[in-house]
């Protein structure tokens, strides 16, 4: 074992007793569910299935979400040829998407505690397990390993500034990325970036975000907010401060000749609506959370969770948060899937391969910042035939990762072999 990992195995031992008071404060705050909190110290909520279990941790609402397909592919099949799927996350956000949405038992993951880690494998078994993204948990990570567990990692990405920080440590990242008997890389630049650490057992497959299932809808309230005001509609999505007042400014700029317009704002943290309604002046300002209704040439704040799916059928022309503001971007993928016009600004870090990859489709046109705002939306909503285009090749875009899921779900299962204990 690398001196490092020693070293962390004998840190998070050390502050183990003071995690109680850590997590009881999170609960407080609401980051929390009280009634669960013995799931992040490895105490099942609920019973081992029989039969081949694989397990599939998350860690927030992104990553879960690009995982539903594949888990539905991993519990489907013959009965020979399909599993249990154990969905562990780390935020309360994601565990109600799971939940709602995932064809699996859902847990909170476990704090990385080797005594914790422990409990947890030991009652679930899994036969497999597989980390989404960048999740890497070292004792969980070493507890598979002396269960010998094969462990895959997928969607799997690795930054610039990440990849330098492995490099010197390389005994470390070969004994937590080594382990993996599979890592598909969601990018051919990721690839590159961890097989500089000397991994072999890295392969291409794509962004599992384009084969997403599409997000929910509800027609019945999207056709209220239609009727309530003539429109256009348009969405700013996922909003951090920094990025609102912009967003207010253009829609000023805009409804001076479309006094119709209703501009959406949603916020990437819904508790911020209150600041929001406080640039908007004389504007008028409804709220989602209140059943208020959008009034024509005001600003609808979106300030609920779980109804993108909704704004993005309903706006004509979609900006994306957090591409203003040095946040690194968000899931620009989940409108293009909607067949909804893409606006982002140049902050894209997190998010440049998706970002690339709808640009050369059509899907997505670049902001070069704020200012940009007003004329870009103007020029699309004056132009049906080029949105109409854009919504198509986002459209297609997403389409030609379709079988990813599956593809992934079958590697998973062809390499493990059903738990035989009752």
């Amino acid at each position: 074992m690398p001196p490092a990992l020693t070293a962390y195995r004998l840190a998070t031992a050390a502050i183990a007793p003071l995690l109680p008071l850590w997590l009881a404060r999170r609960a407080r705050r609401g980051k929390e569910i009280a009634a669960r909190l013995p799931e992040r110290y490895g105490i099942a909520g609920i019973a081992r299935p029989p039969g081949r279990l694989v397990w599939v941790h998350t860690a927030s609402m992104g990553e879960t979400m690009s995982a539903l397909g594949m888990i539905d592919a991993l519990a489907d099949g013959a009965p020979d040829d399909r599993a249990t799927v154990l969905l562990t996350t780390g935020t309360r956000t994601a565990a109600a998407l799971a939940q709602s949405r995932a064809r699996a038992l859902h847990q909170f993951v476990p704090l990385d505690v080797a005594a914790h880690a422990a409990r947890f494998l030991d009652h679930w078994r899994p036969d497999a397990a597989v980390f989404l993204e960048s999740e890497i948990w070292p004792n969980l990570l070493a507890g598979l390993d002396a269960r010998r567990i094969p462990r895959f990692l997928f969607n799997a990405r690795l930054s610039a500034r990440s990849a330098a920080r492995w490099r010197r440590a390389p005994r470390l990242a070969r004994a937590l990325f080594g382990g993996f008997q599979l890592i598909a890389a969601q990018s051919a630049p990721d690839a590159d970036a961890l097989r500089g650490l000397g991994l072999t057992r890295v392969e291409t497959w794509g962004n599992l975000k384009f084969a997403a299932p599409d997000l929910p809808d509800d027609p019945a309230a999207r056709a209220a907010l239609a009727a309530a005001a003539a429109g256009p509609f348009i969405l700013a999505a996922s909003t951090h401060p920094g990025e609102d007042a912009p967003v207010i400014a253009a829609h000023r700029i805009l409804r001076a000749t479309r006094p119709g317009l209703v501009t959406i704002i949603a916020p990437r943290h819904p508790e911020r609506a209150a600041a929001i309604a406080g640039l908007a002046g004389d504007l008028p300002v409804s709220r989602r959370s209140r059943g208020e209704a959008p009034a024509a040439g005001g600003l609808y704040l979106a300030d609920t969770l779980g109804e993108l799916g909704l704004f993005y059928r309903l706006a004509a022309v979609s900006f994306i948060g957090g591409s203003l503001v040095p946040i690194g971007g968000h899931n620009m993928i989940e409108a293009a899937q909607l067949g909804c016009p893409v606006l982002t600004g140049p902050h894209l870090t997190n998010f440049a391969e998706a970002a690339a990859t709808l640009r050369a489709a059509g899907a997505l046109a670049d902001l070069a910042g704020p200012d940009d705002l007003a004329p870009a939306i103007a020029t699309l909503l004056d132009d049906p035939a080029r949105r109409a285009a854009m919504a198509a090749a986002g459209r297609a875009a997403c389409a030609g990762l379709a079988d990813l899921p599956a593809r992934l779900a079958h590697i998973v299962l062809a390499r493990t072999v059903p738990d035989k204990a009752p």
